[in-house]
């Protein structure tokens, strides 16, 4: 079983990947949440702190550039192959209001030909094997067969499509019929869209026989999903309870006390909707302070699991 863990910012740095590695597993390739390199070709801390090879060591990841600019992405993947990695990921799929005015993300679905004289840029001349992750379209899905034809053309590592279009955000449904188009033309194809909870990845890979899958809200809820989807055991509350101390030890190393809170807030809220009453469990976690927080904590890991546990959709 291919399962990747999707690069969601804020949320999926350098500490998580660590820590979900280590306790959980399963998970192939973890994509760092992009860079955005800039005519200053340089790497704010933050961004340096999440790709430097000392803070991955020993798992498998693969860094993630959002621009418009051939050029500045160019450097970047440069970059990343003088730190040692073998593979950079093109983000043209972002649905952020601040990324697609820019252009960039899944902004850049406004403009085939400009993404088409971009990708002739990149591909002619990236140091690294380039893979793609992609919406459908921007507004409409009947944008994709256009999209998917200039997408093709290129040499592609892998093409991981969310086949939802921009003006969705995350919400409405999927376009399945978007991805099987894209399977008939026989590119090397990664699913990414929804897959958040244990019955949806077994319906995928019911449909599509070893397709990898890209699990973005489904694994920050549930983190034994990959491991679940291999076969092997459910989620339980011990193993979650030592992967929360863990990432909160990490982060104290780091941070301080009000931004830790911050950060594992914001990973519980996801984590929340696992467990019975997900709605009042989210609300817990989610009104919590610096003060009150563990005690919250505590009264989340003695309330049941559901039977499904994932990404609770209200």
């Amino acid at each position: 079983m291919d399962i990747r863990s999707a690069p969601m910012e804020g949320l999926t740095d350098a500490v998580y990947r660590r820590v979900h590695h280590r306790l959980f597993g399963g998970v192939s390739k973890y994509y760092i949440p992009f860079v955005s390199p800039t005519v200053h070709h340089c790497f704010p801390p933050r961004e340096q702190r999440d790709i430097a090879p000392e803070n991955n060591a020993g798992v498998p990841v693969v860094p993630q550039i959002l621009t418009r600019y051939p050029e500045h992405f160019l450097w970047a993947a440069q970059e990343m192959r003088d730190r040692g990695y073998d593979e950079v990921n093109l983000n043209i799929g972002c649905p952020s209001g601040t990324v697609t005015a820019k252009g960039k993300g899944a902004g850049m679905l406004r403009v085939p030909e400009a993404l088409r004289a971009f990708l002739d840029e990149i591909f002619a001349h990236s140091p690294l094997p380039v893979s793609v992750k992609t919406r459908i379209g921007f507004a409409q899905p009947e944008e994709w067969g256009a999209l998917l034809e200039i997408l093709r053309q290129y040499p592609m590592k892998e093409l991981i499509v969310h086949p939802r279009v921009r003006v969705q955000f995350y919400k409405g449904s999927v376009y399945p019929e978007a991805f099987r188009m894209a399977a008939e033309t026989g590119l090397p194809l990664v699913y990414n869209g929804d897959l958040l909870e244990l019955p949806a990845g077994l319906a995928l890979q019911a449909e599509y026989s070893g397709m990898p899958m890209m699990l973005g809200r489904g694994l920050l809820a549930n983190p034994a999903l990959p491991r679940q989807l291999g076969g092997g055991p459910g989620l339980n509350v011990e193993e979650l309870a030592r992967f929360h101390d863990a990432l909160e030890q990490e982060y104290s190393r780091i941070f301080p006390a009000a931004q830790v809170h911050c950060r594992m807030r914001g990973m519980m809220k996801y984590v929340a909707g696992c467990f019975e009453r997900p709605e009042k469990m989210i609300k817990l976690i989610a009104k919590t302070n610096p003060g009150n927080y563990h005690a919250a904590l505590e009264k989340l890991l003695q309330a049941p699991l559901r039977e499904t546990p994932g990404y609770y959709v209200p």
